[in-house]
């Protein structure tokens, strides 16, 4: 297995070469060990579920408030200045999409974050009084492909399995069909057809699905950055 010198601690650790490529550009920093003890106690959340959240928006974008994690009665709020500061795991290239509401349905938010060696090129958010966890999700990849030029060439990195699979092994069949299903009527049909053909018109871009809330820094960035656009409405 490749190994890697942990940035915190500088013990040398190992990664299955499995896990490598599944994530192209992701380059691992820090051990299991070391990771462990930064994580912020607390729930987790399904992929796209927002976890409570309290506050108000700040000026500039290191002000923002996250979505906080609770742990007992201590509440835990990080700004996207101190998720850059605290997370380093995870690709380092790509777009970073997530979104979702509080409750489901109601209230929602969406970003997005396109990234290139770890530098960040454009983000976007957005919010919604009245939607639900996949419009939102949703929402965050039409954004961001929008701000894409055609000739983009990346992956688009979301934890929700169901955007993942709907775009890398539904759609296809859908538009065949004429935009039907054998099971049913396709949830949110407007938003699915208009990534679809934004996609069509970027050949290049491809998606891989990340897990949520597992420290990955983009990944939380994009988290944090919906909870501050949900938290200011």
């Amino acid at each position: 297995m490749p190994d890697f010198t942990c940035t915190r601690c500088g013990e040398r650790f190992a990664v299955p070469q499995a896990a490598i490529d599944r994530y192209p550009g992701w380059s691992p920093r820090t051990c299991r060990r070391c990771r462990d003890t930064a994580k912020v106690p607390g729930p987790t959340a399904a992929p796209g579920v927002l976890l409570p959240f309290q506050g108000t928006r700040g000026g500039g974008r290191g002000a923002r408030k996250s979505i906080q994690q609770q742990s007992g009665t201590d509440t835990v709020s990080l700004t996207t200045a101190e998720v850059l500061e605290r997370f380093h795991d995870g690709p380092t290239d790509g777009v970073f999409t997530d979104g979702g509401c509080s409750p489901n349905p109601g209230p929602g938010a969406w970003a997005f974050a396109w990234v290139r060696g770890n530098e960040l090129l454009a983000e976007g958010c957005g919010a919604d009084p009245d939607t639900t966890n996949n419009r939102m999700e949703l929402t965050a990849v039409l954004r961001a492909l929008e701000t894409l030029p055609r000739d983009a060439d990346l992956v688009i990195h979301a934890d929700s399995e169901l955007v993942v699979k709907t775009f890398t092994q539904w759609a296809a069949g859908w538009k065949r069909a004429g935009w039907k299903r054998k099971t049913g009527a396709i949830a949110n049909l407007d938003l699915v057809k208009a990534v679809d053909g934004l996609l069509t018109e970027r050949p290049g871009v491809k998606f891989q699905w990340v897990p949520a809330h597992a420290g990955w820094r983009w990944n939380e960035y994009v988290d944090a950055l919906a909870g501050a656009e949900l938290a200011a409405r």
